[in-house]
């Protein structure tokens, strides 16, 4: 489920954000694509199957603790990495800090070696902390907006942006109503169009 929400939010974020700066180079890597780099030893091999890099300036990709390649929307927590590919610098996001770490920097190690260069792992002890064991989806859905619509977008190209998120609040109660409602708009909207 957290799974779905995840990847509905990073399309909401490319359509109806993203579209408004077309020349970003921001890639919203869905959690299927990010599952399949941490779990690929080659990451050379999974060139034709993600997004081309080239252009690339920045990329979000959120990690799951799953190990097991049999179910890849298993695992039971998520966080975020966000990746300067401009500063080769790899930030991650862990609002059970240190829990979802080997993963991040796995995915960080395999992501530099698919762009040719090596990227500096910084596992950000001073993130946003959840205070239960359900609202890790609802985090990465929030600091991914946060860092892309407050952060880098909003940022002009000379100024040196912070990835910090210390003494940043995430109210997942109304993150996650907003997220439902958001929802729940689309499905009243599909329902019109079809009747």
């Amino acid at each position: 489920m957290t799974f779905d929400v995840i990847a509905f939010w990073e399309e909401l974020l490319e359509r109806e954000q993203l579209k408004n700066y077309p020349t970003s180079n921001i890639v919203l890597l869905r959690p299927s694509m990010s599952f399949m780099l941490i779990q690929t030893a080659d990451p050379l091999s999974l060139k034709d199957a993600l997004p081309d890099f080239t252009k690339t300036t920045h990329i979000f990709l959120p990690i799951n603790d799953c190990r097991n390649v049999e179910v890849a929307e298993g695992g039971s927590h998520w966080s975020l990495l966000l990746v300067s590919v401009l500063d080769r610098l790899a930030f991650h996001y862990d609002s059970l800090f240190p829990h979802n770490a080997r993963e991040a920097e796995v995915a960080t190690h395999r992501l530099g070696r698919l762009l040719g260069k090596p990227l500096r792992f910084l596992d950000l002890p001073d993130s946003p902390q959840q205070d239960n064991s359900s609202d890790c989806g609802v985090f990465v859905c929030l600091q991914m907006r946060h860092l892309l619509m407050k952060r880098l977008l909003t940022a002009s190209s000379e100024q040196s942006i912070s990835t910090s998120l210390a003494g940043n609040a995430v109210n997942a109660a109304s993150g996650r109503k907003e997220i439902l409602r958001i929802i729940e708009g689309f499905r009243r909207e599909g329902e019109k169009r079809r009747s």
